[in-house]
């Protein structure tokens, strides 16, 4: 099974050829219990996925110590994969008991820099559960600030989080801006209008990003939560989600990766 998976991934991602100049690719991927439940197998098919991106983001590292681990393992193997990448994680979230996370970004480092490690953003974490993650990242000299993000459920009332957070980046942020992450609420509802008013717009629409636990005839997804916002200032190339699973007998394969389909958004600063 772990070979017919490997050989699908490279078989469906060979479209996904490494960004053209001035181009990047990101992606960005809620990696279920990410440090807690990845065995060496698991993170080498993660990198398989992942590996012709520029930027990957990620949601739901686990606090402890096993989440930054596999954050670190996961860069080890793309390392050894042809390009040298380089990883930054976030310190805990401020939230209550049990929701706690991490975030972590790992990019290629030959055309994309950093100045300093990201930080949390404070001043949001009263609102905001699980507060984001912002990193300010310089492609061939521009500064692009790239905000992570993982919402509270959608029974818990994510609503309040998401606008506080949309008209937070509105009102502070000059720079080209991309938000990414898992939203727990689709992009099409008139919480995200004003924000699209703003200039952002949603890298998909109508795209289904979490699995089933059962495959129903031939649909294994389920809701369409994860997207990346991007500001009027960056060109959209192209978008879409990495179905890694493709086939409902490998819906119990896929599972032990993530519940979560990887979305990405390929782009130049305009």
């Amino acid at each position: 099974m772990l070979k017919k998976t490997a050989f699908l991934i490279l078989l469906f991602f060979s479209c996904l050829a490494f960004s053209q100049k001035g181009e990047v690719q990101l992606v960005s991927w809620n990696i279920q219990d990410f440090g807690k439940t990845k065995n060496s197998e698991e993170l080498e098919q993660m990198a398989e996925i992942v590996r012709d991106a520029d930027i990957l983001v990620i949601q739901e590292v686990v606090a402890g110590y096993g989440g930054a681990q596999a954050v670190a393992k996961l860069s080890d193997i793309l390392n050894r994969k042809g390009s040298k990448w380089d990883y930054v994680i976030s310190n805990p979230t401020k939230s209550p008991k049990y929701v706690t996370e991490r975030y972590a970004f790992i990019w290629k480092t030959r055309h994309i820099k950093i100045k300093n490690r990201g930080e949390l953003i404070q001043p949001l974490e009263a609102i905001i559960d699980r507060e984001p993650f912002l990193l300010d990242f310089y492609i061939d000299g521009r500064k692009l600030s790239l905000i992570n993000f993982h919402s509270r459920p959608h029974d818990k009332g994510p609503e309040p989080e998401i606008e506080a957070l949309t008209q937070y980046i509105t009102a502070n942020f000059t720079a080209p801006t991309i938000l990414a992450g898992d939203f727990n609420v689709e992009e099409s509802q008139p919480l995200f209008d004003t924000f699209k008013g703003k200039g952002y717009t949603a890298a998909i629409t109508h795209q289904k990003t979490t699995l089933k636990k059962v495959c129903d005839g031939t649909d294994y997804l389920n809701h369409a939560i994860d997207n990346i916002f991007y500001g009027k200032d960056i060109g959209k190339t192209e978008s879409g989600v990495l179905d890694f699973v493709r086939f409902c007998g490998d819906l119990g394969t896929a599972r032990k990766l993530s519940d979560h389909l990887p979305v990405f958004l390929r782009f130049h600063l305009k």
